[in-house]
């Protein structure tokens, strides 16, 4: 539920909103084009993105590694408004449970190129 709330949030132009409540002080995002970003700059590159039009999340898979610690791995199909080409690529997110609830400790994706 938690992933989906971030795609949605990138589908409704607030993702920036949502990634600098979701993401650890200290989290990463390491993207398909090999840039590590930490919260900071992906607040502000989220501020200036286009939004998603749509997305689907395929074989997602659940790794509970402790009871404050788990992963979600998946595949994503995105597709923004003005390009024919979609997104396509693996994601991993590694989840922390807080006293605030779970938040965002690492994001990776590797884009699948056809």
């Amino acid at each position: 539920d938690l992933e989906r709330a971030g795609w949605d949030s990138l589908c409704a132009g607030k993702g920036s909103d949502f990634y600098g409540a979701t993401m650890l002080p200290d989290a990463v995002m390491v993207l398909a084009n090999g840039m590590v970003m930490d919260r900071d700059t992906v607040t502000a590159a989220l501020a200036e993105s286009p939004p998603w039009r749509t997305y689907d999340i395929y074989d997602a898979r659940l790794v509970q590694f402790d009871d404050a610690n788990a992963g979600l791995v998946y595949t994503a199909k995105a597709h923004r408004d003005g390009t024919d080409t979609a997104f396509v690529g693996v994601m991993s997110s590694i989840y922390h449970l807080t006293g605030d609830g779970w938040k965002l400790a690492l994001y990776q994706q590797t884009q699948i190129v056809a």
